[in-house]
């Protein structure tokens, strides 16, 4: 598999593409909100996207879903059904075709994904596993995570959220919403939000 990754936006919200190499069919990981930007791109790639996955409902993050469903009206949208409301708010109304809950896998191809439910950005903020990758959406940045001061946002879910990624086995690369990507033994011993859940 191949990953690619690129910042949209004024928020420069990083849009995740992994692609199989062999069919040339992708997953989309957060479309950010320039959706034409993605589409052009794909195309340029010879990438067919296979599955749009959100991590949360926020505009900076879902805006560009209306753009990639024009020109790929059957692709199928995925998010989780505590973030409905918002990214319905985010969208002006956008339809998703799919919801996705805790423990949920979807796969592409040779590519699985599998789904943990990280409320705390947000009550429907999700993180997705995919072999030794963990796309972490707002829920954990390299040395922070993400605010709880957005309506619908919880530091107690948060930290419990926190906790429950540094207690997976083994290491990750960490994918997040915003900013540089890190690993998971990097943040267990170095973020702070991180060791304050670790030590609840």
């Amino acid at each position: 598999m191949e990953l690619f990754t690129f910042p949209l936006g004024q928020l420069e919200t990083n849009c995740y593409v992994l692609a199989d190499e062999k069919t040339h069919r992708c997953a989309i990981v957060d479309p950010g909100d320039d959706g034409d930007a993605v589409a052009q791109w794909l195309s340029g790639k010879g990438l067919t996207p296979a599955y749009i996955f959100l991590t949360h409902g926020h505009y900076d993050h879902v805006g560009g879903l209306a753009a990639l469903r024009a020109a790929y009206p059957d692709l199928p949208v995925y998010v989780h059904a505590a973030d409905t409301s918002l990214a319905a708010a985010m969208t002006r109304g956008l339809s998703w075709t799919d919801f996705y809950e805790d423990g949920d896998e979807i796969s592409m191809d040779s590519i699985t994904f599998r789904v943990l439910e990280t409320p705390g950005h947000t009550p429907g903020s999700v993180c997705l596993l995919c072999g030794n990758l963990l796309f972490a959406g707002d829920t954990l940045f390299a040395g922070s995570c993400g605010r709880t001061d957005f309506p619908g946002g919880s530091w107690k879910a948060m930290l419990a959220s926190l906790k429950r990624l540094s207690a997976l086995p083994g290491n990750y690369t960490v994918l997040p919403g915003h900013g540089e990507a890190s690993t998971l033994d990097q943040e267990r011993q170095t973020n702070p939000y991180m060791k304050e859940a670790m030590a609840q």
